[in-house]
């Protein structure tokens, strides 16, 4: 099922040139010129090269050194400009959701062609990188924003995926957020990000892989398998709604990994109508609130929005769901990634999910 996303969109350039999407739930308007930190562009020079043994590309993007870190307060390049002096990335205006295009990006669609190198063989990091801020508001969180602002934001994904997604070099699209210095966050200002590859990552092609294998041996989805044994059994069940349930999954790695998956089998977010993209984003909402409430402070997370390749195959056995990984095990206490896990790629993880889980349910909001 698609049906046609129900937003205001307004596409501005910078004068760096780049572009900038304004999304709104009313109309949006401008008040003020598009801004942009420096008139001048970034000349990005990303760059891929081939582990032999991983059998994995590698970015590489020198320029980024140059990034804003931290900076301290009164100085948010997210926040809607205000002295013409020191411009940020956003207008003023009216609008709920922005999206740019990275100044610092990691892959780039005018990639130029790195210099031979021995040993290396280097090649364009050719790819795009937008940023993705969720409100004007420097104060708030994801599950702090309207169930409709966060339906908004989900419709962004979409939009951004489908617009990137259909041009020839692009064949992956990952929205996702960091949130917390403790997972490397650089901006406090609540943002995600959207990455844009010119092949299908490793660990979204081992899934489509196995998606396909289960598809040809079960004949139905793997999610919808899933979900019904996860349904029935109860065990890991956080939350669900009409048309979204949220699990902590058998195989968790992460200490409170929680996974949100549309009750409906669906490829990528443009899959789904307007309630069931509701839905979806209520439950982020919760599940994000019962996060932070967990512990009382704010979790630091990863989250990852897992959709289809963008090839221009409907590909019906594939999982859309949203992953995340918080990065606290109890208060004060990190998850850092060990011998095991960098060393090995198998993660070990001190806590079962079905107990997890409980806690998670028994979280009052």
């Amino acid at each position: 099922m698609t049906n046609v996303l129900s937003f205001h969109r307004q596409h501005c350039i910078k004068p760096d040139g780049r572009s900038l999407w304004l999304y709104g739930r009313q109309a949006v308007a401008l008040h003020g010129p598009v801004p942009s930190p420096s008139p001048d562009p970034v000349h990005a020079t990303p760059q891929l090269r081939w582990h032999p043994l991983r059998r994995e590309w590698v970015i590489y993007a020198a320029h980024r050194q140059n990034r804003t870190f931290l900076p301290p307060d009164g100085h948010n390049p997210l926040a809607p400009s205000v002295d013409p002096e020191h411009p940020t990335e956003l207008p003023q205006g009216e609008y709920d959701v922005a999206v740019f295009q990275n100044r610092f990006p990691s892959l780039s669609l005018s990639a130029p062609g790195p210099a031979p190198l021995p040993g290396a063989n280097p090649s364009a990091g050719t790819g795009a990188c937008e940023v993705v801020v969720f409100t004007q508001d420097p104060t708030l969180s994801l599950h702090g924003l309207p169930a409709e602002h966060v339906k908004l934001l989900i419709d962004v994904w979409a939009d951004r995926t489908s617009e990137l997604g259909a041009q020839d070099r692009i064949q992956y699209v990952l929205p996702f957020e960091n949130r917390g210095v403790e997972v490397g966050v650089t901006l406090h200002h609540p943002h995600g990000q959207i990455y844009a590859y010119d092949h299908v990552p490793p660990l979204q092609a081992r899934t489509l892989e196995a998606a396909h294998e289960h598809l040809s041996t079960h004949g139905e989805p793997w999610a919808t398998t899933f979900l019904r044994e996860e349904l029935e059994s109860g065990l890991r069940v956080v939350s669900q709604n009409g048309g979204a349930v949220a699990v902590v999954p058998p195989f968790a790695r992460y200490t409170y990994e929680t996974w949100l998956l549309p009750k409906r089998s669906a490829a990528r977010l443009s899959d789904l109508d307007d309630d069931e993209r509701l839905h979806l984003a209520a439950l982020l909402k919760e599940t994000l609130a019962r996060m932070d409430a967990l512990f009382g402070v704010r979790m630091p997370y990863l989250m990852t929005v897992h959709q289809a390749p963008t090839d221009g195959l409907p590909h019906g056995e594939w999982p859309l769901h949203i992953e995340l990984y918080p990065a606290l095990r109890a208060p004060g206490k990190l998850k850092y990634l060990a011998g095991t896990e960098l060393g090995a790629g198998v993660f070990a993880n001190d806590a079962l999910p079905e107990i997890k889980a409980q806690e998670l349910r028994g979280v009052t909001l």
